[in-house]
């Protein structure tokens, strides 16, 4: 199959079904530190998301770029819903009880 093969009943090629598609830019996060109160932008790639069972047990974390201190902040439904929908790694845990 070439670039230029043709589609359904219409005759859509694979150039004119990705014409005007644009490259995305990649999610960033704004953060902050609270032992060196730097603030900064991290990717999804930087961050990890942990949902337990309870608001207490979610969290996200990262570690801070400028002076590598591992940072652990809570997450609630807002922070969950747009670290989840900006590709953020997610963690489920699960009670052992």
């Amino acid at each position: 199959m070439t670039d230029s093969a043709t589609f359904g009943a219409r005759g859509m090629t694979v150039e004119s079904a990705f014409a005007g598609m644009r490259s995305v830019s990649p999610v960033v996060f704004r953060a902050g530190c609270p032992d060196c109160r730097e603030r900064f932008e991290l990717t999804a790639s930087a961050l990890r998301l942990a949902i337990g069972a309870t608001s207490r047990t979610t969290f996200y974390s990262f570690t801070c770029p400028e002076c590598g201190a591992s940072v652990r902040k809570p997450a609630g439904e807002r922070i969950v819903e747009l670290l989840t929908g900006g590709g953020v790694r997610t963690l489920r845990l699960h009670s052992t009880v």
